[in-house]
Protein backbone atom coordinates (compact mmCIF):
# COMPACT_ATOMS: atom_id res chain seq x y z
CA UNK A 1 0.00 0.00 0.00
CA UNK A 2 1.58 3.32 -0.97
CA UNK A 3 0.62 6.51 0.21
CA UNK A 4 -1.43 7.75 -1.91
CA UNK A 5 -3.56 4.76 -2.13
CA UNK A 6 -7.16 5.03 -0.87
CA UNK A 7 -7.49 3.07 2.57
CA UNK A 8 -9.64 2.70 5.56
CA UNK A 9 -8.00 4.45 8.47
CA UNK A 10 -7.07 2.16 11.23
CA UNK A 11 -7.51 3.44 14.70
CA UNK A 12 -3.94 2.61 15.15
CA UNK A 13 -2.30 5.09 12.30
CA UNK A 14 -5.18 7.06 13.17
CA UNK A 15 -4.25 7.53 16.76
CA UNK A 16 -0.36 7.77 15.70
CA UNK A 17 -1.16 10.43 13.25
CA UNK A 18 -3.07 12.38 15.86
CA UNK A 19 -0.38 12.27 18.76
CA UNK A 20 2.18 13.31 16.13
CA UNK A 21 0.08 16.41 14.77
CA UNK A 22 1.14 19.96 16.22
CA UNK A 23 -1.09 22.97 16.21
CA UNK A 24 -0.26 24.13 12.26
CA UNK A 25 -1.52 20.39 11.16
CA UNK A 26 -4.79 20.32 13.12
CA UNK A 27 -5.13 23.76 12.28
CA UNK A 28 -4.81 22.64 8.65
CA UNK A 29 -7.27 20.15 9.19
CA UNK A 30 -9.92 21.95 10.15
CA UNK A 31 -9.82 24.33 7.81
CA UNK A 32 -10.17 21.50 5.39
CA UNK A 33 -13.18 19.78 7.49
CA UNK A 34 -14.76 23.42 7.18
CA UNK A 35 -13.78 24.93 4.07
CA UNK A 36 -16.61 26.83 2.47
CA UNK A 37 -18.44 25.71 -0.84
CA UNK A 38 -16.64 25.61 -4.21
CA UNK A 39 -16.80 28.50 -6.59
CA UNK A 40 -20.21 27.67 -8.52
CA UNK A 41 -21.68 25.93 -5.63
CA UNK A 42 -24.06 29.14 -4.88
CA UNK A 43 -26.58 30.07 -7.23
CA UNK A 44 -27.13 33.03 -8.73
CA UNK A 45 -30.02 34.34 -6.52
CA UNK A 46 -27.22 33.59 -3.14
CA UNK A 47 -28.93 30.54 -1.79
CA UNK A 48 -26.53 27.58 -1.85
CA UNK A 49 -29.71 25.58 -2.12
CA UNK A 50 -33.17 25.83 -2.77
CA UNK A 51 -36.58 24.53 -2.56
CA UNK A 52 -40.04 25.36 -4.36
CA UNK A 53 -42.62 22.56 -3.42
CA UNK A 54 -45.68 22.48 -4.76
CA UNK A 55 -46.71 18.90 -2.93
CA UNK A 56 -44.42 16.33 -1.81
CA UNK A 57 -46.71 12.91 -1.45
CA UNK A 58 -44.99 9.70 -0.05
CA UNK A 59 -46.19 6.67 -2.66
CA UNK A 60 -49.59 4.95 -1.42
CA UNK A 61 -50.52 8.54 0.83
CA UNK A 62 -53.83 10.14 -0.54
CA UNK A 63 -52.54 13.32 1.98
CA UNK A 64 -49.20 15.43 0.57
CA UNK A 65 -46.28 15.15 3.49
CA UNK A 66 -45.33 18.72 2.41
CA UNK A 67 -47.29 21.24 0.38
CA UNK A 68 -46.78 24.85 -0.78
CA UNK A 69 -43.31 25.68 0.78
CA UNK A 70 -40.55 27.69 -0.81
CA UNK A 71 -37.33 28.20 1.02
CA UNK A 72 -33.78 29.31 0.33
CA UNK A 73 -30.60 28.25 2.47
CA UNK A 74 -28.12 30.95 2.09
CA UNK A 75 -24.12 30.46 2.49
CA UNK A 76 -22.85 31.30 6.38
CA UNK A 77 -26.25 31.26 7.86
CA UNK A 78 -27.61 28.78 10.25
CA UNK A 79 -31.54 28.61 9.14
CA UNK A 80 -33.77 27.15 12.06
CA UNK A 81 -36.72 24.78 10.58
CA UNK A 82 -39.39 24.55 13.76
CA UNK A 83 -42.39 22.35 14.26
CA UNK A 84 -44.39 20.15 16.28
CA UNK A 85 -44.85 17.06 16.19
CA UNK A 86 -45.40 15.70 12.66
CA UNK A 87 -45.14 19.18 10.85
CA UNK A 88 -43.04 17.53 8.42
CA UNK A 89 -39.54 18.96 9.56
CA UNK A 90 -37.11 15.45 8.93
CA UNK A 91 -39.49 15.15 5.71
CA UNK A 92 -38.27 18.35 4.43
CA UNK A 93 -34.79 17.62 5.76
CA UNK A 94 -34.34 14.24 4.05
CA UNK A 95 -35.77 15.94 0.96
CA UNK A 96 -33.49 18.36 1.02
CA UNK A 97 -30.47 15.79 1.42
CA UNK A 98 -31.50 13.51 -0.84
CA UNK A 99 -32.43 11.20 1.47
CA UNK A 100 -35.88 11.16 0.47
CA UNK A 101 -35.58 11.06 -3.50
CA UNK A 102 -38.41 12.47 -5.77
CA UNK A 103 -39.71 9.40 -8.07
CA UNK A 104 -38.02 6.55 -5.57
CA UNK A 105 -39.56 8.05 -2.60
CA UNK A 106 -42.47 9.92 -3.10
CA UNK A 107 -43.99 12.12 -5.68
CA UNK A 108 -42.58 15.79 -6.08
CA UNK A 109 -44.54 19.00 -8.29
CA UNK A 110 -41.71 22.32 -8.07
CA UNK A 111 -37.97 22.19 -8.38
CA UNK A 112 -34.92 21.65 -5.94
CA UNK A 113 -31.55 23.40 -7.10
CA UNK A 114 -28.52 23.22 -6.00
CA UNK A 115 -24.78 24.23 -6.89
CA UNK A 116 -26.49 26.23 -8.99
CA UNK A 117 -28.45 23.86 -11.19
CA UNK A 118 -32.43 23.41 -10.96
CA UNK A 119 -34.26 20.29 -11.11
CA UNK A 120 -37.63 20.49 -12.09
CA UNK A 121 -40.17 17.88 -11.15
CA UNK A 122 -43.74 17.47 -11.98
CA UNK A 123 -44.35 14.40 -10.43
CA UNK A 124 -44.49 12.22 -14.00
CA UNK A 125 -42.36 9.49 -14.92
CA UNK A 126 -39.58 10.86 -16.93
CA UNK A 127 -39.01 13.56 -13.97
CA UNK A 128 -35.22 13.76 -13.51
CA UNK A 129 -33.51 11.08 -11.16
CA UNK A 130 -31.35 12.29 -8.00
CA UNK A 131 -28.00 10.88 -7.95
CA UNK A 132 -27.79 10.41 -4.32
CA UNK A 133 -23.55 9.24 -4.07
CA UNK A 134 -23.02 12.78 -5.84
CA UNK A 135 -26.25 14.96 -3.45
CA UNK A 136 -24.49 13.32 -0.63
CA UNK A 137 -21.03 15.05 -1.42
CA UNK A 138 -22.99 18.71 -1.50
CA UNK A 139 -25.46 18.64 1.39
CA UNK A 140 -24.71 16.52 4.07
CA UNK A 141 -27.30 15.25 6.69
CA UNK A 142 -27.49 13.65 10.43
CA UNK A 143 -30.75 12.16 10.98
CA UNK A 144 -32.59 12.14 14.31
CA UNK A 145 -31.53 8.85 14.62
CA UNK A 146 -28.19 9.34 14.85
CA UNK A 147 -26.98 5.81 14.55
CA UNK A 148 -28.63 5.50 11.25
CA UNK A 149 -26.13 7.58 9.60
CA UNK A 150 -23.37 5.13 10.37
CA UNK A 151 -22.44 2.42 8.14
CA UNK A 152 -22.24 -0.12 11.28
CA UNK A 153 -19.51 -2.19 8.75
CA UNK A 154 -16.61 -0.48 10.75
CA UNK A 155 -14.91 -1.90 14.01
CA UNK A 156 -13.47 1.51 15.47
CA UNK A 157 -14.38 5.80 15.43
CA UNK A 158 -11.48 6.02 13.40
CA UNK A 159 -12.55 3.60 10.62
CA UNK A 160 -15.98 4.94 10.44
CA UNK A 161 -14.91 8.64 10.44
CA UNK A 162 -12.72 7.53 7.21
CA UNK A 163 -15.60 5.27 5.62
CA UNK A 164 -17.06 7.97 3.41
CA UNK A 165 -13.01 9.59 2.13
CA UNK A 166 -11.83 6.23 1.63
CA UNK A 167 -15.37 5.01 -0.72
CA UNK A 168 -14.29 8.70 -2.73
CA UNK A 169 -10.53 7.48 -3.34
CA UNK A 170 -9.09 9.91 -0.87
CA UNK A 171 -5.57 9.94 -0.42
CA UNK A 172 -4.38 8.16 2.87
CA UNK A 173 -2.23 10.86 4.16
CA UNK A 174 -5.11 13.46 3.17
CA UNK A 175 -7.41 10.89 4.66
CA UNK A 176 -5.66 10.52 7.99
CA UNK A 177 -5.31 14.63 8.65
CA UNK A 178 -9.00 14.89 7.85
CA UNK A 179 -9.68 12.16 10.57
CA UNK A 180 -7.52 13.97 12.91
CA UNK A 181 -9.19 17.34 12.24
CA UNK A 182 -12.30 16.17 12.51
CA UNK A 183 -12.16 14.25 15.46
CA UNK A 184 -10.28 17.43 17.23
CA UNK A 185 -13.29 19.79 16.25
CA UNK A 186 -16.02 17.47 16.76
CA UNK A 187 -14.41 16.27 20.86
CA UNK A 188 -13.62 12.54 19.43
CA UNK A 189 -10.05 12.07 19.66
CA UNK A 190 -9.98 9.86 22.67
CA UNK A 191 -12.46 7.60 21.53
CA UNK A 192 -10.65 7.19 18.13
CA UNK A 193 -9.88 3.74 18.99
CA UNK A 194 -13.67 2.59 20.57
CA UNK A 195 -16.06 0.23 19.02
CA UNK A 196 -18.83 3.02 18.08
CA UNK A 197 -21.28 -0.36 18.95
CA UNK A 198 -20.28 1.12 22.68
CA UNK A 199 -20.76 4.28 22.52
CA UNK A 200 -23.87 6.34 24.63
CA UNK A 201 -26.33 8.12 22.47
CA UNK A 202 -24.92 11.76 22.49
CA UNK A 203 -21.32 10.11 21.51
CA UNK A 204 -22.84 8.85 18.66
CA UNK A 205 -24.65 11.80 17.96
CA UNK A 206 -21.21 13.70 17.80
CA UNK A 207 -19.59 10.91 15.65
CA UNK A 208 -23.05 11.26 13.27
CA UNK A 209 -22.06 14.76 13.04
CA UNK A 210 -18.40 13.65 12.41
CA UNK A 211 -19.80 11.56 9.59
CA UNK A 212 -21.16 14.68 7.91
CA UNK A 213 -18.86 17.51 8.22
CA UNK A 214 -15.71 15.16 7.06
CA UNK A 215 -17.38 15.14 3.36
CA UNK A 216 -17.08 19.17 3.65
CA UNK A 217 -20.54 19.25 2.14
CA UNK A 218 -21.78 23.12 1.11
CA UNK A 219 -25.18 21.89 2.79
CA UNK A 220 -25.29 20.40 6.41
CA UNK A 221 -28.52 19.44 7.45
CA UNK A 222 -29.02 18.37 11.12
CA UNK A 223 -32.29 17.14 12.30
CA UNK A 224 -32.65 17.41 16.53
CA UNK A 225 -28.82 18.02 16.87
CA UNK A 226 -28.37 18.37 20.47
CA UNK A 227 -30.38 15.58 21.62
CA UNK A 228 -28.72 12.95 24.56
CA UNK A 229 -26.29 15.34 24.59
CA UNK A 230 -24.62 17.01 27.67
CA UNK A 231 -24.01 20.66 28.35
CA UNK A 232 -20.35 20.18 27.10
CA UNK A 233 -21.10 18.35 24.11
CA UNK A 234 -24.23 20.90 23.38
CA UNK A 235 -21.60 23.63 23.64
CA UNK A 236 -19.25 21.74 20.87
CA UNK A 237 -21.73 21.18 18.71
CA UNK A 238 -22.33 25.09 18.90
CA UNK A 239 -19.26 25.68 18.66
CA UNK A 240 -18.28 24.04 15.57
CA UNK A 241 -22.05 25.21 13.73
CA UNK A 242 -20.38 28.24 14.70
CA UNK A 243 -17.09 27.69 12.44
CA UNK A 244 -19.10 26.39 9.71
CA UNK A 245 -21.08 29.34 8.97
CA UNK A 246 -18.57 31.33 9.52
CA UNK A 247 -16.30 29.49 6.97
CA UNK A 248 -19.50 29.62 4.27
CA UNK A 249 -21.13 26.77 5.42
CA UNK A 250 -24.90 26.78 5.21
CA UNK A 251 -26.80 25.09 7.33
CA UNK A 252 -30.49 23.77 8.19
CA UNK A 253 -31.57 23.08 11.94
CA UNK A 254 -34.38 21.26 12.39
CA UNK A 255 -35.87 21.84 15.72
CA UNK A 256 -38.95 21.33 18.29
CA UNK A 257 -36.88 23.83 20.44
CA UNK A 258 -37.06 27.33 20.28
CA UNK A 259 -33.65 26.87 22.59
CA UNK A 260 -30.57 28.48 22.56
CA UNK A 261 -29.40 26.99 19.51
CA UNK A 262 -32.31 27.69 17.11
CA UNK A 263 -32.47 31.11 18.69
CA UNK A 264 -28.85 31.91 17.40
CA UNK A 265 -30.32 31.39 13.82
CA UNK A 266 -30.62 33.89 11.30
CA UNK A 267 -33.42 32.83 9.89
CA UNK A 268 -36.47 30.66 10.96
CA UNK A 269 -39.17 28.87 9.22
CA UNK A 270 -42.08 27.67 11.03
CA UNK A 271 -43.48 24.56 10.08
CA UNK A 272 -47.50 23.46 10.58
CA UNK A 273 -49.27 20.53 8.83
CA UNK A 274 -46.57 20.20 6.23
CA UNK A 275 -46.26 24.12 5.24
CA UNK A 276 -44.73 27.32 6.21
CA UNK A 277 -47.18 29.10 8.10
CA UNK A 278 -44.22 32.01 8.62
CA UNK A 279 -40.68 32.91 8.56
CA UNK A 280 -38.33 35.68 9.49
CA UNK A 281 -36.18 36.89 12.39
CA UNK A 282 -36.13 34.88 15.26
CA UNK A 283 -37.11 38.20 17.54
CA UNK A 284 -39.76 38.07 15.32
CA UNK A 285 -41.47 34.94 15.67
CA UNK A 286 -40.69 33.40 19.02
CA UNK A 287 -43.62 35.01 20.30
CA UNK A 288 -45.94 34.60 17.16
CA UNK A 289 -49.25 32.87 17.70
CA UNK A 290 -48.05 30.47 14.41
CA UNK A 291 -45.18 29.63 16.89
CA UNK A 292 -47.33 29.16 19.75
CA UNK A 293 -49.92 26.56 17.96
CA UNK A 294 -47.47 24.11 16.67
CA UNK A 295 -46.64 22.28 19.54
CA UNK A 296 -42.74 23.83 19.91
CA UNK A 297 -40.99 23.90 22.96
CA UNK A 298 -40.94 27.45 23.91
CA UNK A 299 -38.01 28.89 25.85
CA UNK A 300 -40.38 30.28 29.24
CA UNK A 301 -41.52 26.45 29.48
CA UNK A 302 -38.63 24.34 28.82
CA UNK A 303 -39.04 21.82 31.08
CA UNK A 304 -39.76 23.74 33.27
CA UNK A 305 -42.84 23.50 34.84
CA UNK A 306 -44.50 19.75 34.58
CA UNK A 307 -48.09 19.59 33.79
CA UNK A 308 -48.76 17.19 36.62
CA UNK A 309 -46.13 17.04 39.70
CA UNK A 310 -46.01 13.75 41.78
CA UNK A 311 -46.97 13.85 45.38
CA UNK A 312 -44.09 12.94 47.74
CA UNK A 313 -43.00 9.30 48.48
CA UNK A 314 -44.73 7.58 51.52
CA UNK A 315 -41.90 7.75 53.60
CA UNK A 316 -40.74 4.36 55.55
CA UNK A 317 -42.13 2.20 52.90
CA UNK A 318 -40.34 -0.61 51.91
CA UNK A 319 -38.17 -0.61 49.26
CA UNK A 320 -39.45 -1.37 45.34
CA UNK A 321 -36.32 -0.99 44.11
CA UNK A 322 -32.50 -1.88 45.33
CA UNK A 323 -29.33 -2.01 44.19
CA UNK A 324 -26.15 -2.85 46.24
CA UNK A 325 -22.44 -3.22 45.43
CA UNK A 326 -22.89 -2.79 41.80
CA UNK A 327 -20.10 -3.04 40.10
CA UNK A 328 -19.94 -3.55 36.14
CA UNK A 329 -17.55 -3.25 33.23
CA UNK A 330 -17.60 -3.70 29.45
CA UNK A 331 -14.47 -5.59 28.11
CA UNK A 332 -11.48 -4.72 26.17
CA UNK A 333 -8.62 -5.50 25.17
CA UNK A 334 -4.82 -3.76 24.94
CA UNK A 335 -4.86 -0.18 24.41
CA UNK A 336 -9.01 -0.41 24.32
CA UNK A 337 -9.31 -2.17 27.37
CA UNK A 338 -11.75 0.21 29.72
CA UNK A 339 -12.30 1.43 33.17
CA UNK A 340 -15.02 -0.51 35.37
CA UNK A 341 -18.01 2.36 33.91
CA UNK A 342 -20.00 0.90 37.81
CA UNK A 343 -18.23 1.18 40.83
CA UNK A 344 -20.06 -0.19 44.14
CA UNK A 345 -22.98 1.60 42.64
CA UNK A 346 -26.14 1.87 45.78
CA UNK A 347 -29.44 3.54 45.13
CA UNK A 348 -32.96 2.81 46.84
CA UNK A 349 -35.72 4.35 45.73
CA UNK A 350 -39.33 3.65 47.06
CA UNK A 351 -42.95 3.46 46.54
CA UNK A 352 -44.31 6.55 44.64
CA UNK A 353 -40.63 7.90 44.17
CA UNK A 354 -39.07 9.94 41.22
CA UNK A 355 -35.57 9.52 41.19
CA UNK A 356 -33.53 10.96 37.87
CA UNK A 357 -30.13 10.23 36.99
CA UNK A 358 -27.51 12.75 35.40
CA UNK A 359 -24.36 12.75 34.41
CA UNK A 360 -21.61 13.53 31.38
CA UNK A 361 -22.36 11.26 28.09
CA UNK A 362 -20.13 7.74 28.10
CA UNK A 363 -20.49 7.98 32.39
CA UNK A 364 -22.62 4.42 32.12
CA UNK A 365 -26.72 6.17 32.84
CA UNK A 366 -27.57 3.56 29.83
CA UNK A 367 -25.73 1.15 31.13
CA UNK A 368 -27.03 1.27 34.64
CA UNK A 369 -30.81 1.28 33.58
CA UNK A 370 -30.14 -2.23 31.45
CA UNK A 371 -29.05 -3.63 34.97
CA UNK A 372 -32.31 -2.70 36.43
CA UNK A 373 -34.50 -5.71 33.80
CA UNK A 374 -31.72 -7.31 33.53
CA UNK A 375 -30.40 -6.86 30.07
CA UNK A 376 -27.25 -6.56 31.46
CA UNK A 377 -25.81 -8.30 34.32
CA UNK A 378 -23.38 -6.94 37.38
CA UNK A 379 -20.24 -8.31 37.83
CA UNK A 380 -20.34 -7.78 41.45
CA UNK A 381 -23.00 -6.73 43.67
CA UNK A 382 -27.42 -7.34 43.40
CA UNK A 383 -30.42 -5.79 42.20
CA UNK A 384 -33.34 -6.41 44.24
CA UNK A 385 -36.73 -5.54 43.01
CA UNK A 386 -39.38 -6.13 45.37
CA UNK A 387 -37.74 -7.38 48.12
CA UNK A 388 -36.37 -10.07 45.65
CA UNK A 389 -32.92 -10.43 44.11
CA UNK A 390 -33.09 -10.70 40.29
CA UNK A 391 -30.19 -12.67 39.84
CA UNK A 392 -30.78 -15.82 37.90
CA UNK A 393 -34.31 -14.70 37.13
CA UNK A 394 -34.77 -14.38 32.91
CA UNK A 395 -34.75 -11.10 31.53
CA UNK A 396 -38.67 -11.61 29.95
CA UNK A 397 -39.74 -12.37 33.53
CA UNK A 398 -37.64 -9.14 34.86
CA UNK A 399 -40.15 -7.10 32.06
CA UNK A 400 -43.43 -7.61 33.64
CA UNK A 401 -42.07 -5.73 37.17
CA UNK A 402 -39.56 -3.23 35.61
CA UNK A 403 -40.33 -1.46 32.27
CA UNK A 404 -37.49 -0.04 30.56
CA UNK A 405 -37.75 2.67 27.56
CA UNK A 406 -35.03 2.66 25.63
CA UNK A 407 -33.24 5.71 24.32
CA UNK A 408 -33.92 4.30 20.75
CA UNK A 409 -37.49 3.74 20.55
CA UNK A 410 -36.69 1.41 17.08
CA UNK A 411 -34.86 -0.90 19.53
CA UNK A 412 -38.07 -1.90 21.08
CA UNK A 413 -40.73 -1.44 17.87
CA UNK A 414 -41.40 -4.44 15.66
CA UNK A 415 -45.14 -5.35 15.16
CA UNK A 416 -47.03 -4.34 12.40
CA UNK A 417 -49.56 -1.89 14.34
CA UNK A 418 -49.54 0.48 17.00
CA UNK A 419 -52.15 -1.66 18.24
CA UNK A 420 -50.50 -4.54 18.33
CA UNK A 421 -47.20 -3.46 19.97
CA UNK A 422 -49.22 -2.00 22.68
CA UNK A 423 -50.54 -5.14 23.16
CA UNK A 424 -47.77 -7.21 23.00
CA UNK A 425 -47.21 -10.17 26.07
CA UNK A 426 -50.28 -8.26 28.01
CA UNK A 427 -52.45 -11.56 27.30
CA UNK A 428 -49.79 -13.62 29.03
CA UNK A 429 -49.47 -11.29 31.87
CA UNK A 430 -53.16 -9.88 32.21
CA UNK A 431 -55.64 -12.32 30.36
CA UNK A 432 -58.79 -10.81 28.96
CA UNK A 433 -58.15 -7.47 30.56
CA UNK A 434 -54.79 -7.50 28.12
CA UNK A 435 -56.98 -5.12 25.08
CA UNK A 436 -58.67 -2.59 27.54
CA UNK A 437 -55.19 -2.19 29.07
CA UNK A 438 -53.37 -2.04 25.30
CA UNK A 439 -56.15 1.10 24.50
CA UNK A 440 -55.84 2.73 27.53
CA UNK A 441 -51.98 2.98 27.19
CA UNK A 442 -52.21 4.41 23.87
CA UNK A 443 -54.67 6.96 25.21
CA UNK A 444 -52.45 8.09 28.00
CA UNK A 445 -49.53 8.89 25.17
CA UNK A 446 -52.33 10.41 23.02
CA UNK A 447 -52.32 7.68 20.36
CA UNK A 448 -55.61 6.09 20.59
CA UNK A 449 -56.19 7.53 16.99
CA UNK A 450 -53.35 6.07 15.35
CA UNK A 451 -54.12 2.50 16.47
CA UNK A 452 -54.30 0.98 13.04
CA UNK A 453 -50.61 2.51 11.69
CA UNK A 454 -47.32 1.55 10.96
CA UNK A 455 -44.95 2.08 14.00
CA UNK A 456 -42.46 2.92 11.51
CA UNK A 457 -44.41 5.00 9.85
CA UNK A 458 -45.40 7.32 12.92
CA UNK A 459 -42.50 10.33 13.85
CA UNK A 460 -39.73 9.73 15.75
CA UNK A 461 -41.67 11.67 18.48
CA UNK A 462 -44.59 9.65 18.41
CA UNK A 463 -42.95 6.55 18.00
CA UNK A 464 -41.21 7.46 21.79
CA UNK A 465 -44.43 7.61 22.75
CA UNK A 466 -45.35 4.70 21.60
CA UNK A 467 -42.69 3.07 23.04
CA UNK A 468 -43.60 4.23 26.39
CA UNK A 469 -47.39 3.01 25.89
CA UNK A 470 -45.79 -0.56 25.67
CA UNK A 471 -44.36 0.27 28.62
CA UNK A 472 -46.98 2.13 30.57
CA UNK A 473 -49.62 -1.03 29.31
CA UNK A 474 -47.81 -3.50 31.53
CA UNK A 475 -47.99 -1.65 34.96
CA UNK A 476 -45.16 -2.35 36.03
CA UNK A 477 -43.57 -1.95 39.26
CA UNK A 478 -40.59 0.01 38.26
CA UNK A 479 -40.29 2.24 35.39
CA UNK A 480 -37.07 3.07 33.58
CA UNK A 481 -36.77 5.90 31.36
CA UNK A 482 -33.76 6.51 29.36
CA UNK A 483 -33.85 9.89 27.86
CA UNK A 484 -37.80 10.21 27.64
CA UNK A 485 -37.58 13.48 26.86
CA UNK A 486 -35.39 13.77 23.32
CA UNK A 487 -37.40 14.66 20.46
CA UNK A 488 -40.95 15.39 22.24
CA UNK A 489 -42.66 18.63 21.41
CA UNK A 490 -44.92 20.67 23.99
CA UNK A 491 -47.64 18.20 23.61
CA UNK A 492 -45.69 15.03 24.39
CA UNK A 493 -43.93 16.44 27.08
CA UNK A 494 -47.10 17.29 28.51
CA UNK A 495 -48.23 13.32 28.21
CA UNK A 496 -45.26 12.25 29.64
CA UNK A 497 -45.59 14.35 32.42
CA UNK A 498 -49.50 12.76 33.20
CA UNK A 499 -47.74 9.32 32.70
CA UNK A 500 -44.93 9.28 34.89
CA UNK A 501 -46.82 11.19 37.65
CA UNK A 502 -49.83 8.65 37.13
CA UNK A 503 -47.42 5.88 37.07
CA UNK A 504 -45.57 7.29 40.87
CA UNK A 505 -49.18 7.85 41.95
CA UNK A 506 -50.31 3.54 42.02
CA UNK A 507 -46.66 2.96 43.79
CA UNK A 508 -44.19 2.56 41.24
CA UNK A 509 -41.16 3.48 41.24
CA UNK A 510 -39.58 5.64 39.00
CA UNK A 511 -35.65 5.77 37.73
CA UNK A 512 -35.04 8.45 34.84
CA UNK A 513 -32.08 9.22 33.02
CA UNK A 514 -31.92 13.27 31.26
CA UNK A 515 -29.62 15.48 30.14
CA UNK A 516 -32.14 18.19 30.78
CA UNK A 517 -31.23 19.14 34.22
CA UNK A 518 -34.14 21.29 34.60
CA UNK A 519 -36.61 18.85 33.17
CA UNK A 520 -34.78 16.58 36.17
CA UNK A 521 -35.27 19.43 38.78
CA UNK A 522 -39.03 20.10 37.89
CA UNK A 523 -39.98 16.07 37.74
CA UNK A 524 -37.99 14.26 40.34
CA UNK A 525 -38.02 13.73 43.82
CA UNK A 526 -34.48 13.35 43.94
CA UNK A 527 -31.92 13.99 41.32
CA UNK A 528 -28.44 12.06 41.29
CA UNK A 529 -25.63 12.37 38.86
CA UNK A 530 -23.67 9.45 38.27
CA UNK A 531 -20.19 9.86 38.50
CA UNK A 532 -17.23 8.03 38.60
CA UNK A 533 -18.87 5.10 38.52
CA UNK A 534 -20.95 5.78 41.59
CA UNK A 535 -24.02 8.17 41.79
CA UNK A 536 -23.91 11.22 44.25
CA UNK A 537 -26.67 13.76 44.94
CA UNK A 538 -27.10 16.21 41.99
Amino acid sequence: MTATEPAAATAASVLAAAAAATSSVLAAAAAAATAPAPAGAVAATGAALAARIGSFSFHGEATPALHGLDLSIRPGILTAVLGGSGSGKTTLGKLLAGWHRPGHSGTLTGSLTLAGEPLTFRGLEDDPRINPSAWSTRVGYVPQDAAAMLSTVRSTVAEELAFGLENRGTPRPDMLRAVAGTAELTGLTALLARDPATLSGGELRRLAMACAVIQNPGVLVLDEPLASLDAAGIIQVRDLINRLTGAGTAVVLLSQSADGLARSAGHWIILDGGTASASGLPRELIRSAELARTGTVLPRVIHTVPAVRASAPEPGAAPVLELEGLGFGYPGTGDAAREPLLRDLGLTVRPGEIVAVTGPNGAGKSTLLRHLNGLLRPHTGEVRVQGRSIAGTPTGRIAASVGLLFQHPRDQLFERTVLREASFGLRRLHGRGAGARAHEALEAVGLSGAAQSHPAELPASQQRLLALATVLARCPAVLALDEPTVGLDRHGLERLDHAVAAAAARGAAVVLVTHDAAYARATAHRVLALDGGRLREG
